[in-house]
């Protein structure tokens, strides 16, 4: 990404185009109740009008996949990460048994739209990449013309990571707490009720503990790179340097041409300066 595209979609805003994901439609009476004990947010509040963030735990509390959820009248569709289609579908039919739900892979049968900035259409209004927009869903074979910038998938990859959003499976995915990745607010509802995963999500909101934080970095010079998976080590003031965490997303900054990126640390590793491979980096 230039500095200059970096500063119109910042002033403008961008489409993107998400038909790639997975995408769910479930129906049936008991479609609510359902999901609503299979997710970390409280469904009742999904609406046709604005998409309700969630994420689907294991009985661990970490997370199997997160989602996108709005309602129609007679149904829910869901909309995932790509490599998400397969593993999280069996996930949420594995446990609908006596309920009145029937859950559909629709992912071949509509587009998805990201739009947000000064020309967004009219839709469904969804926070995905740091700013207010709209989902468009359209059937496949539509033209959609988003009338502003489409990004690319490396520019649009460039634009999440500096607005510090998790995602599939960089930052979020079976090793991951909700609370680690920073969702405790967006995509968790502690008063809605029992779900798959809610006790171990519920002590660590009752005691603030957990094992990691995610926290995003930038290198102190330029010219320096990071890999994904790269040890994240701690530089105290005084004393030995210790390991604190890994690098889970990367790119080169377009205004400052600073290799930075996402990664977790040790909780409570207070570190402003961090030692990766290639040279010295900080907290941002």
């Amino acid at each position: 990404m230039t500095a200059e595209t970096f500063q119109d979609i910042a002033q403008n805003g961008a489409a993107v185009n998400l038909s790639a994901r997975a995408k769910f439609r479930l129906t049936g009476n008991d479609r609510i109740r359902y999901l609503n004990g299979q997710v970390t947010n409280d469904v009742r509040r999904a609406s046709a009008q604005s998409t309700l963030y969630a994420c689907v735990t294991d009985a661990k509390g970490r997370i199997a996949g997160d989602v996108f959820i709005h309602a129609t009248e007679d149904a829910l569709l869901l909309d995932a990460e790509p490599g998400l289609r397969e593993s999280l579908g069996l996930r949420l039919e594995r446990y609908i048994v006596a309920d009145d739900a029937e859950l559909t892979d629709v992912s071949d049968e509509w587009q998805l739209w990201h739009v947000w900035g000064a020309h967004m259409p009219q839709g469904i209004q969804s926070t995905r990449f740091g700013r207010e927009g709209v989902d468009v869903w359209v059937p496949v074979g539509t033209i959609f013309e988003p009338g502003c910038q489409v990004l690319t998938e490396e520019d649009l990859e460039t634009w999440r990571i500096l607005q510090k959003v998790p995602r599939w499976p960089n930052e979020l995915n079976a090793e991951t707490f909700p609370p680690e990745a920073g969702l405790e607010t967006r995509a968790m509802d502690f008063f809605k009720g029992c779900y798959i995963g809610q006790e171990v999500l519920s002590r660590i909101k009752t005691t603030g503990k957990m094992p990691r934080e995610m926290v995003a970095w930038e290198m102190q010079k330029e010219g320096f790179s990071a890999q994904i998976g790269d040890e994240i080590r701690g530089v105290p003031p005084s004393g030995n340097v210790v390991t604190i965490g890994v690098v889970t997303s990367v790119i080169v900054g377009p205004q400052h041409k600073k290799t930075c990126g996402l990664g977790y640390v040790k909780q409570g590793a207070k570190y402003e300066l961090l030692l990766l491979p290639s040279g010295l980096a900080q907290r941002c």
